[in-house]
């Protein structure tokens, strides 16, 4: 047999050398070399995160806001700082339009419940994608059965691209709001949200982005985009868990009733009235995850660091290069083709459930995700019931491609 031909990396990225700013990569699994290919689902952190978030808690905890000496206003400083930092990493336009928030579901649960309660009315239209996470269906579906609205869905070729000319047909009168992912977790497209925003603004319709895959491989520029808010997990992008960012423009969260009530997000309270405080406190009610705060801001900087472009650059390369290797294992299909991708890959082995896969090529060490990626109704459109998906981020290596392959390889042994 010859020998396949030689695919050369066209990156100068130093993998190596950021493999090494996050500990959990030297570790092993059953004995193995781990090699961490569920990005999509969560990132690792670096070191630089880890000791943010371990030096708030052993020499700088306190609450924000409320104190007047001197832990408190440090503590302050640096969870304020935080929200400057990321103000600059979305390219808002001000550092109030950055409200920290659980993660990108609870974002979207804000926007759906306090911007829908506001726009949203009887007969009206909502408008999803075919290819969206259940975290931006379900608050959807919640207010169009509050408010006696109507959830559309923009559809998707086989490819895993959305129809342009379809979407120009939905936005209609009727049509409140466009809830749209900047990248498909299962499938790994891109979508071109500059073009949707700018169509759904010519009818006046705004425009929520989950950002939840974009903000780890994109340069995110909201101003650029134009879009209305902007959702961003912080564990996603190399930050901690349970924490993470709404953008909006300052105009709608101006105009948008408080999410929640309690502490913090008041300028005064009594039993006959409470005004509310400007935002962003508005939407920041009660003792926030400063510690995660911290490590989201460290994350900030940390990417802030290094250069997105060859990063992005190196994930490319990853993407086509475990594109070509894994269309060598027999039997195995990828799922979600798009033109334009991130590093994601998802794929079904012939007559091999999704999750017997993950589990056979866990003991090679390697971590995928399985299943239908909190995106039932993508896996209904393929007419699959689940599928396995390699997500890579920049401190991935061609070899943990190949090491991979071979775990399938050996999984179509195990089914004959």
């Amino acid at each position: 047999m010859s020998a396949k031909p030689a695919i050369r990396s066209t990156t100068t990225w130093d993998v190596d050398r950021i493999r090494r700013d996050f500990p959990i990569l030297g570790t092993l699994a059953h004995g193995k070399p781990l090699v961490y290919l569920d990005n999509g689902a969560t990132s690792q952190k670096p070191q630089a995160v880890i000791d943010a978030i371990s030096h708030y808690y052993e020499s700088g905890n306190a609450n924000v806001h409320r104190g007047v000496y001197a832990l408190s206003e440090s503590a302050t400083a640096a969870y304020e700082g935080t929200r400057a930092k990321v103000a600059r990493f979305l390219n808002a336009r001000e550092d109030r339009e950055i409200i920290y928030v659980r993660g990108t579901t609870e974002a979207i649960n804000l926007v759906a419940s306090s911007f829908g309660r506001l726009k949203v009315k009887a007969g009206d239209e909502i408008l999803v994608s075919a290819m969206e996470h259940h975290s931006n269906i379900v608050p959807w579906q919640i207010l169009a059965e509050q408010a006696g609205a109507v959830l559309k869905v923009i559809p998707m070729n086989e490819r895993g691209e959305l129809l342009m000319d379809e979407y120009r047909k939905l936005l209609t009168p009727r049509a409140r709001i466009v809830a749209v992912a900047h990248i498909s977790n299962s499938l790994g497209t891109i979508n071109p949200i500059k073009e949707m925003v700018r169509l759904a603004h010519g009818q006046g319709v705004p425009v929520l982005v989950d950002g939840a895959q974009g903000a780890p491989h994109l340069v995110v520029d909201v101003q650029d985009l134009d879009c209305d808010f902007y959702t961003v997990s912080g564990h996603k992008m190399f930050g901690p868990t349970g924490v993470g960012v709404l953008y909006g423009k300052a105009g709608h969260l101006e105009a948008m009733p408080p999410y929640q009530g309690g502490g913090d997000m008041i300028r005064s309270v009594t039993f006959a009235k409470t005004t509310y405080a400007p935002i962003p406190a508005k939407f920041e009610a009660g003792t926030p995850d400063i510690g995660g705060v911290v490590g989201l801001g460290a994350a900030v900087d940390y990417l802030g660091g290094l250069d997105r472009k060859a990063a992005a650059a190196h994930e490319q390369d990853l993407l086509e290069y475990g594109t070509r290797e894994l269309g060598t294992v027999p039997g195995l299909r990828i799922v979600g083709t798009a033109a334009h991708k991130a590093s994601v890959i998802s794929f079904v082995l012939d007559g091999i459930h999704a999750h017997d896969v993950g589990t056979i090529v866990d003991q090679a060490g390697v971590a995928i995700r399985t299943g239908h990626h909190c995106t039932q109704p993508v896996m209904e459109f393929f007419q699959v019931p689940a599928t396995a998906r390699a997500s890579f981020a920049f401190y991935n290596t061609r070899e943990e491609v190949d090491v991979l392959v071979e775990a399938l390889k050996g999984v179509r042994k195990v089914f004959g």
